[in-house]
């Protein structure tokens, strides 16, 4: 059988079976549960920690004239490039810079009013103390985020914030797990305090994801998909169902709004009703729409969410709806198959 030996820090030499390189079922949830369980609890241990660093922080993030600059080298720079995303989607201008580029020119992309958010387990990088004075003599702030406060790093900065942790869930302690995790949650932190101070609402977020599912629940309403002005189907009430069914067959709504004299919706006709109305024998040439249609109509305001438009109609089960404006007037209708195409639902 062949043996193989791997060397744990500080420990003997351990003697491994090559066919027991995987672990059990068993073993594999209790080291999982026990990553997790050691992440939260580093987590838990930064949040008590948290001083009045952490609000000269949020300050200086709330004031900047310019942008944020993340940066950060390996595990922090990935942590860091999470962080930019973050503060971007909820209303702060920020990016991420690579610190080994910014040695070779992308530096010129930070200003006097930026601030620099550097990443850094140890606090030593060699790349981003590298580029710390020329920072310093741009006259941009500079928010540490590291594992350890004493080091070059968290002594050059303006602002120092700890992501110390007592131990990796690493089982050998060299990966970057519990410290990365604990450096990404203080970036969370420092975005969802500023958004707050910001009055950052969920329409301002649907504004930065306007090609996400959110953000067009956000941001469209009902009059950007309802049909308006000739494509509107409507008869005047008193008309006869025959008229309603050639107004129906043209606008291809499946429905039709039927107006008063000041062209408020009084009633509805559907192709339900249609339905129904061939199945009670009813001749459509002699008899009149308001006998059949449905009276109080369902409407809605044009300056309504489209989502509101999709609870009202999942609600009532109904298929469409007519649209109205200030003065009750008829202005647009729409069905589900509008909704659809502008992807609200």
């Amino acid at each position: 059988m062949a043996v193989s030996l791997l060397y744990l820090p500080d420990m003997s030499p351990t003697l491994l079976q090559s066919d027991k390189l995987h672990a059990p079922k068993a073993e594999t949830l209790a080291l999982a549960r026990n990553v997790l369980n050691i992440e939260a609890h580093e987590i838990s241990a930064l949040a008590a920690r948290l001083d009045a660093n952490f609000e000269a922080a949020v300050q200086l993030i709330l004031n900047c004239q310019g942008r944020v600059v993340v940066s950060g080298m390996g595990k922090s720079g990935h942590v860091g490039g999470k962080i930019a995303a973050t503060l971007a989607s909820t209303g702060t201008p920020a990016f991420f810079m690579h610190p080994a580029e910014a040695s070779h020119g992308d530096l010129g992309m930070i200003t006097a009013g930026d601030v620099v958010v550097a990443l850094s387990n140890s606090g030593e990088s060699d790349e981003l103390l590298n580029i710390v004075p020329t920072i310093k003599r741009l006259g941009a702030k500079i928010i540490s985020i590291t594992g350890a406060k004493n080091s070059t790093l968290a002594k050059e900065s303006d602002v120092h914030l700890s992501a110390e942790v007592s131990q990796e869930a690493c089982p050998l302690g060299l990966s970057p797990t519990a410290s990365t995790t604990a450096a990404l949650a203080l970036g969370d932190a420092l975005a969802v305090c500023v958004l707050n101070l910001r009055d950052f609402t969920a329409e301002d977020f649907a504004r930065s994801h306007p090609g996400g599912k959110l953000g067009r629940r956000l941001l469209i309403r009902v009059k950007d998909v309802m049909r308006t002005g000739s494509a509107i189907p409507s008869v005047k009430d008193g008309e006869l169902l025959s008229a309603a069914l050639t107004e129906m067959t043209k606008k291809g709504l499946g429905l039709t709004a039927v107006v008063n004299e000041q062209k408020q919706p009084v009633g509805v006709f559907t192709d339900g009703d249609l339905r129904r109305t061939f199945a009670k024998g009813i001749f459509a040439h002699t008899v009149k729409i308001n006998e059949v249609m449905h009276a109080n109509p369902n409407t809605i305001h044009a300056n309504e969410l489209a989502v509101e438009a999709v609870e009202m109609m999942e609600l009532k089960k109904i298929n469409g709806l007519l649209v109205i404006d200030d003065a009750g007037k008829l202005v647009g209708a729409f069905n589900m198959h509008d909704l659809l195409k502008a992807k609200v639902v």
